[in-house]
């Protein structure tokens, strides 16, 4: 059982449904502006002194430089080991060292690099006073920027403070997805992706954004039997009232139509119906089928600071071997994350009975997913390896993988390392650029 390490900033749920103005004032003292601790434990896990600055000289799209790139593994967690690890190991984690004696977890130095622009870090401390849950947590109600809680109370708003984390304006890149089955044969899909997150936009007003949290359009490059379809998504704050809206564009029908509802568990097709469509950004969508417990904090060991697997002088079959990902090329640290279980509500179906997440403190990012059916076996789990974009700066995955334990396939997704740039910052969309219309021109060109 793993066991739940609680912190002094852990505060069960005395506190009331929003944080007094003394909370407010800890984002200037005991806390960072996002809400994370900013001591360190006195041991491996150092004091939050500001993050990586923002680089003027990067040019956005270009990879990025390691900043920590004469480091060294302190040591290696694999199977013969792990016993002596498992506190700072999630059960994930755990099983897949059990599983494949391939498989490797290279601890290093840990840097606590998360930092975001200042409008940001205003925006969150804003959203201490205007921030509250909508009925059943199906939404967050005056909340604009970034995430909408940081001294959050329980379960629900630690997942809004991920599904509402500043990811950017803008952004647009060129990325394959790779499917691995049992026998270590890949698929490859190639795709362009334009995301505008409206949300956090200081120029757009809440009615401007009319309960829309981001805007997606996807076109599919390769392979050829697939290339040319478009996929448009409208994301919905409150998925209740108003669930996502999305629109595809086939080529041989050279028409645009609308989609069925694409939520909760409808297979992803994108995974080969590994994942669920929930699954997308590590969770998404309306936390409505789920009880969600707030568990507490614990350190661990997790993907951070992964810029061995962002270079572009990397290749998909150097990253993505036949069981797992490549092991010399991930880097693990040690960082305190906020864990919460959701539990399937009953009266309703999901394909997950249980689920397991584990929050970075310093960015509200999904590091860890863990996803168990209805007996309570651990069935997949799921990684973001994330990297300060410091060019804005922000903290975001470079890839994203999930291991299906069952099948002994996995999934990964974001591997731009041989497109020759990754994601440019520096475009600048307007909701313009996200309607029908808009994919109409994209199929022309």
């Amino acid at each position: 059982m793993l066991k739940i390490v609680l912190s002094f900033l852990f505060m069960s749920f005395a506190f009331t449904a929003q944080a007094s103005a003394q909370d407010a004032s800890r984002l200037a003292k005991d806390l960072t502006p996002v809400g994370g601790e900013r001591m360190g434990n006195g041991k491996d896990i150092p004091a939050w002194t500001g993050g990586l600055k923002q680089s003027k000289s990067h040019k956005s799209g270009d990879f990025h430089s390691n900043p920590y790139f004469r480091e060294k593994p302190l040591f290696t967690i694999n199977q013969t080991n792990m016993e002596e690890h498992k506190d700072r190991l999630s059960l994930g984690s755990q099983k897949l060292l059990k599983q494949f004696p391939s498989m490797e977890l290279p601890i290093y130095k840990t840097h606590r690099s998360a930092s975001y622009p200042d409008y940001v870090y205003k925006g969150i401390k804003d959203n201490i006073d205007s921030s509250s849950l909508m009925k059943f947590g199906a939404g967050v109600e005056g909340a604009r920027i970034s995430s909408p809680f940081p001294i959050p109370q329980n379960g629900l708003e630690v997942l809004w403070n991920h599904t509402l984390r500043f990811r950017g304006q803008s952004i647009s890149f060129e990325a394959s997805t790779v499917n691995v089955n049992a026998a270590g044969s890949r698929s490859v899909t190639l795709r362009d992706y334009q995301y505008y997150f409206g949300y956090s936009d200081p120029e757009l007003t809440t009615a401007d954004l009319n309960n829309k949290i981001f805007f997606l359009k996807r076109k599919t490059l390769a392979p050829s039997s697939q290339a040319g379809g478009i996929t448009l998504v409208h994301e919905t704050l409150d998925q209740v009232r108003s669930p996502r809206k999305s629109w595809i564009y086939v080529p041989g029908q050279r028409r645009i139509r609308r989609t069925p509802d694409l939520n909760h568990d409808t297979p992803d097709i994108s995974t080969n119906s590994l994942r669920t469509i929930d699954q997308v950004d590590m969770f998404n969508g309306a936390p409505t089928y789920y009880d969600w417990k707030l568990l507490g904090k614990q350190e661990m060991y997790v993907p951070y600071n992964s810029y061995l697997l962002h270079s572009g002088d990397l290749t998909i079959e150097d990253i993505t071997g036949p069981a797992h990902l490549n092991p010399k090329l991930l880097r693990y640290e040690a960082h305190r994350v906020w864990i919460v279980e959701a539990t399937l509500r009953v009266g309703m179906q999901h394909r997950y009975a249980k689920r397991r997440y584990y929050f970075d403190e310093d960015s509200w990012s999904i590091v860890y997913a863990e996803e168990y059916d209805a007996k309570g076996d651990l069935w997949q789990f799921t990684e973001a390896h994330l990297i300060n974009y410091f060019e804005v700066p922000l903290v975001f995955s470079t890839l994203e993988n999930t291991y299906d334990f069952k099948d002994g396939r996995y999934f990964v997704e974001g591997l731009d390392n041989d497109r020759g740039a990754t994601y440019d910052y520096s475009v600048e969309y307007s909701l313009r650029d996200f309607t029908t219309s808009a994919v109409r021109r994209e199929a022309r060109r």
